[in-house]
């Protein structure tokens, strides 16, 4: 699998034995890619059960005896309790704390740090700015409040990404070391687009007002095709950072 954010931290880890690998934020993409390492064993939590159901269905071939994939939240102090890991992965996982464990971002970290005994890597998105200088990224703000307001109005909570330095901070603050961290520019292409006006249609049935439903649903449909038109959609539109980071239990 390539991908610039896993191939930066495979960099990172240089020639350090994977060992016993945990995906503490896990999903279909995460999983496929800590598959692929050379790992003695592997673990994955998820905070939702239908996404550990479909993890095990989907990789059982290919899953050892001593591979698992587990339903947890990171709050439940029992979770792992007394296990330890060569690397710990937290893929986007700050972000989407907010949907399982609100209030808890400044935790999660020291949280993790008894099941760290060697490298946290940490990624996540850099928070969008609150305007862009150009069309795509205008349509890529456009979607990304329409999103988040499908997900309020479905009585679901939004993901909130948090900026580097505050990472970093909050890293040093829990008992570790930051030995690496880089940020990665964000091209968008037309799987983003159609994917996250997914995410609003998946909502529109939780929302009690149908005629509101119906207007969004027309909404929806508009911007996609106006945001597919554009002219930078076929090269991709630059937009955003994502970081990785690399952390040891100081």
């Amino acid at each position: 699998m390539s991908d610039a954010l896993f191939d930066s931290i495979v960099r990172m880890q240089g020639d350090r034995p994977w060992g016993a690998v945990l995906d503490a934020g896990t999903g279909d993409h995460s999983l496929s890619w800590v598959m692929g390492l050379p790992t003695r064993r592997w673990t994955a939590i998820t905070g939702d059960p239908a996404r550990e159901r479909a993890l095990r269905s989907r990789h059982a071939a290919a899953m050892r005896p001593e591979d698992r994939v587990v339903t947890g939240n990171w709050t439940d102090p029992q979770l792992l309790a007394g296990e330890r890991y060569d690397v710990v992965l937290a893929d986007y996982l700050l972000g989407a704390v907010e949907g399982f464990a609100p209030y808890f971002q400044d935790r999660l970290f020291a949280r993790l740090r008894p099941l760290v005994g060697g490298d946290l890597y940490v990624v996540g998105l850099a928070p969008y700015p609150e305007r862009a200088e150009t069309p795509g990224g205008d349509a890529i703000l456009e979607i990304a409040r329409l999103r988040d307001a499908c997900i309020l109005l479905a009585g679901h909570r939004c993901y909130r990404e948090y900026p580097l330095d505050w990472v970093i901070r909050s890293l040093e603050s829990s008992g570790y070391r930051v030995e690496d961290a880089l940020s990665i520019p964000i091209v968008y292409r037309e799987r983003f687009i159609v994917g996250q006006l997914d995410v609003c249609r998946r909502k529109l049935p939780l929302l009690a007002d149908r005629a509101l439903a119906d207007r969004l649903a027309a909404h929806i449909d508009a911007l996609q095709a106006r945001c597919l038109a554009l002219d930078e959609t076929r090269r991709g539109i630059r937009f955003g950072e994502d970081y990785v980071l690399r952390a040891t239990p100081s």
